[in-house]
């Protein structure tokens, strides 16, 4: 007669646990050391700041920054899922634009896109079919020359937000994502602005807009968004960044996180 296995004990269960989470911990060194460091980003870009909160231990936000000529290329990008998941496709996606910029001289962000997009599918071997994988991500991908003050933008669902003597623009990102999508395949955007001195610059994430809190226990909104951006970009770097943290943390008041957060501030 074949014996019933016994059901795990209390303490396996919380070792396993244990295991679990310093794996994860271990998983977010990894993930942090592909993020580029502060001391680079204030080298390349001193005007500037990041707020990165993953919802997990480790997230499928990144940003990402390097410099190439004459050139800075910056990103805010949000892969498909968070926590373990998130965290692989984030791994690709840095590990892909570093290959992309490491073996060209300048290339406009719309070109950068497209290969990056290229070289996702043809990592996950995406071909459309309905049992095939349909990760991917949305990003926005600015390049900007300090000297001329020519920025170049593209983005893959993601827009890209300025501001010019307290007036917000807003440069819409094409209707597609990093990877498969059901629509038709196309070359992305790219958009030439011209920029000017002081002109205040954001890409990020959709997850501070959809954040739930407040009396109602919806969503903050991409206009509640927009408000916040609007009452604090011409304060000093630090302090928007802690306003923004600190209107979140009265927003969510007792409800758990949702989704990564990134948001990316740059001054010209």
């Amino acid at each position: 007669m074949t014996k019933k296995p016994k059901p795990k004990s209390r303490q396996s269960i919380t070792h396993r646990e244990d295991e679990l989470f310093q794996s994860l911990q271990y998983a977010s060194l990894i993930q942090a050391a592909l993020l580029p460091p502060s001391k680079q980003i204030n080298r390349i870009f001193p005007s500037h700041f990041i707020v990165y909160m993953p919802k997990d231990i480790v997230s499928g936000d990144f940003y990402w920054i390097t410099r190439k000529g004459d050139w800075i290329y910056f990103a805010a990008a949000d892969c498909t899922g968070h926590g373990v998941p998130g965290a692989l496709m984030s791994i690709l996606g840095i590990t892909f634009l570093n290959e992309i910029l490491s073996s060209k001289s300048f290339l406009l962000p719309n070109r950068v896109l497209n290969m990056l997009r290229e070289k996702i599918m043809k990592a996950l071997h995406q071909t459309g079919e309905r049992d095939h994988s349909k990760d991917g991500m949305d990003i926005s991908l600015c390049a900007f020359n300090p000297q001329t003050k020519i920025l170049h933008f593209s983005g893959a669902n993601n827009p890209l937000y300025y501001f010019r003597k307290d007036a917000l623009h807003i440069i819409k990102g094409d209707r597609m994502p990093i990877g498969i999508s059901g629509n038709e395949e196309r070359s992305f955007t790219n958009h030439r602005l011209q920029l000017k001195e002081k002109d205040m610059l954001y890409i990020f994430s959709d997850g501070y807009a959809d954040q739930f809190g407040g009396s109602d226990g919806k969503k903050l909104k991409v206009n509640r968004f927009k408000e916040l951006l609007t009452l604090y970009h011409t304060r000093d770097l630090k302090v928007q960044k802690e306003a923004l943290l600190n209107e979140l943390i009265d927003w969510m008041d007792d409800y758990e996180q949702v989704d990564d957060i990134l948001i990316m501030g740059f001054r010209v």
